[in-house]
């Protein structure tokens, strides 16, 4: 492994902006799991997984400033997280610390603090790294191995920060990197398969956890230690009641006490909407949904479920929508469900920006479970129901006060009508859950809303709110609520299950060309369909097309972060090799959006046609780039 020695970090300009410790620790907080991630793919293998999980963590909760602090200005900050100084000073901190604690020590030097062993975090009697990758991950990281501490930091800064090559020069320069260009010409070395940073296998944040050596533990096992354990454990049950729970359930130890935190934790102060104030209020979303459940007078059930939501103990099961901070509420929440289901009791809160899922069980005080969704700036449409439990492959859903009638839909089929499902207190009956589905996709069932006259279908793709599906024209989308927009997803429903787990809060499917096929072979449908998130970025977007009679479209191509089929750019083109009934293949290629002048073809296959549709003889196996002029003379790429 090469190594690079880090200068010192240049000195703070005076025009820089001022971050305030709140001002990072809230950046520092809310972007934590990214932090950590950039700081394990900057830090060294040869630390080892176990020890390099551990310094990423301490080198991130390390880079709070202990005061008002400057801030170098990176042009690419201009929306979203990039443009908060505090996580900008953060992020560098990462970077600077990580650096360091990759260079070699020095004889005759004192180690700097980040190049030794971190003191915290620590867990005892456990060993913890990330869950292993794929082929190409372990590719990858041999890859990253192989560089200097400054050309990881570049590509990880290219790839996960997606910074352009400048800011990524600023930022390595204020992290006190001499020849900035040698990292970069590194970072290209190693080519571009940028989507692998965000997989498991280089996440500190989702880990496995095995033993240490067992036989040296109990070696050296003190008998103090073995004492002082007995007499906490003795302590703990003391303090318990006959149920299993203590005052604040599986909650961790307190922290801290101020009155901010007191209040929201108070659960005589969670407020609860009025049972009408939906029909009133200037918006309908999770705000102005009522209290519902047979234990919305249990305080303490409540108790329990702000306890753990504000320091949740090593027990609990924590999961949360890519993109939705976990932390505790920052003031007293809404209640919105308590109630008992089955062998579980469940609360749900909401405190606007995000809904937030307790679950206990009814017997012992293990096994609680935590989930987090963000629903900020939620939609009557959006807000129409949210997931209680899953259990035995069913799901149950707590809908909206506004919603008159539930169903259960088969989106494979448009045909086949919905059943019927009950509601009680605004919960279902249980219905089956595409989301836990495994194997060959037969089926897709989804949730049908009635809203007085106007009906809408939702998914549930594995998390609390269950995305919204759409049909049309980007810009001007409408709820899947006739025969026609089910009998337009029915092809593409399986296609749902390659976005679940990712934070979706709608899917739109648009028909966005057709293109007659050679030989009488009838005319194809290119379909797009776009899964935007709720956090803004990370949208999904395929292009799919279906032959007359098919029963599936075929994926042509797919892209993460793109505008394609949106509403801000619904321009979208691609292409797919089609084999006729007497054997030849063909080049097809559909350009959407406001028409086309001309696709051009090039590489495999070299062939143009004016207009938005392009068909060529081609080669089994053939692989093209396409580009179509636009009305505008502006040249649009093919996706992915």
């Amino acid at each position: 492994m090469q190594s690079q020695d880090v200068a010192p970090r240049p000195a703070p300009s005076a025009a820089d902006p001022v971050v305030d410790v709140e001002q990072a620790e809230a950046a520092l907080v809310e972007h934590y799991p990214r932090l950590v991630r950039l700081a394990y793919l900057v830090l060294p293998s040869g630390l080892g997984r176990r020890r390099r999980v551990l310094t990423a963590h301490a080198l991130v909760q390390r880079a709070l400033p202990r005061n008002r602090t400057r801030t170098p200005v990176i042009p690419a900050q201009s929306a979203g997280r990039e443009g908060d100084p505090g996580y900008a000073l953060v992020r560098l901190r990462v970077v600077r610390t990580a650096l360091t604690a990759g260079l070699p020590l020095r004889r005759r030097a004192w180690p700097r603090r980040a190049q030794l062993p971190p003191l915290l975090p620590q867990v005892w009697g456990l060993t913890l790294f990330p869950r292993s990758g794929g082929a190409d991950e372990l590719a990858l990281d041999q890859r990253l191995s192989g560089l200097s501490g400054p050309g990881r930091a570049a590509y990880a800064l290219r790839g996960l920060e997606k910074l352009p090559d400048g800011d990524v020069r600023q930022v390595l320069a204020a992290a006190g990197v001499d020849d900035t260009d040698a990292a970069l010409r590194e970072a290209d070395a190693v080519g571009e398969p940028y989507a692998l940073l965000r997989s498991p296998e280089f996440d500190p944040c989702t880990l496995q956890a095995r033993p240490t050596d067992l036989m040296r533990r109990r070696q050296h096992t003190k008998a103090a230690l073995v004492a002082g354990a007995a007499l906490v454990v003795c302590g703990a049950l003391l303090g318990l009641p006959g149920d299993g729970w203590g005052p604040d359930g599986a909650a961790a130890p307190p922290y801290a006490q101020n009155p901010a935190a007191e209040a929201a934790l108070d659960p005589g102060r969670v407020t609860k909407a009025a049972p009408t104030a939906w029909r009133t209020a200037d918006r309908t979303d999770f705000s102005v949904w009522p209290a519902r459940g047979d234990l919305t007078g249990d305080r303490e059930l409540v108790r329990r479920a702000l306890a753990v939501w504000a320091r949740p103990g090593e027990t609990v099961h924590v999961s949360a929508t890519p993109g939705t901070p976990t932390g505790g509420p920052a003031g007293p929440p809404r209640l919105l469900y308590a109630g008992d289901l089955g062998n579980t009791r469940v609360v749900l809160l909401h405190d606007g920006l995000r809904v937030v899922r307790y679950a206990e069980p009814k017997e012992g005080s293990a096994g609680a479970a935590l989930d987090f969704a963000r629903t900020d700036g939620a939609t009557r449409s959006e807000a129409g129901a949210l997931v209680l439990d899953r259990a035995d492959g069913n799901v149950r859903y707590l809908t909206a006060p506004w919603v008159t009638g539930a169903a259960e839909r088969d989106l494979t089929r448009p045909g086949g009508g919905a059943m019927d499902l009950t509601l009680t207190d605004g919960v279902t009956s249980p219905l089956a859950s595409p989301a836990q589905h495994s194997g060959a996709c037969t089926s897709w069932n989804a949730l049908q809303l009635a809203d007085g006259s106007r009906t809408q279908v939702v998914s549930d793709l594995g998390e609390l709110v269950p995305a919204r599906l759409t049909t049309g024209r980007p810009g001007s989308v409408k709820n899947v609520s006739g025969a026609e927009s089910l009998r337009a997803w029915a092809p593409y429903a399986c296609s749902l299950g390659s976005v679940r787990g990712q934070g979706v809060r709608a899917v739109n499917a648009w028909e966005f060309a057709s293109q007659p096929l050679p030989g009488a072979a009838g005319t194809g449908s290119w379909v797009c369909t776009r899964a935007e998130t709720w956090r803004g970025e990370g949208a999904r977007v395929l292009a799919q097309f279906r032959t007359p009679g098919g029963p599936a479209g075929a994926v042509a191509a797919k892209a993460e972060d793109v505008p394609a089929c949106g509403a801000r750019d619904a321009h979208v083109l691609a292409g797919v090799l089609w084999k006729s009934e007497g054997g030849q293949w063909y080049l097809l290629a559909a350009a959407g959006g406001d028409g086309a002048r001309a696709v051009t073809a090039t590489g495999g296959v070299s062939a143009s046609a004016e207009g938005p549709v392009l068909t060529a003889r081609a080669e089994e196996g053939a692989k093209a780039e396409l580009r179509a002029t636009l009305p505008d003379g502006r040249t649009l790429d093919g996706l992915g």
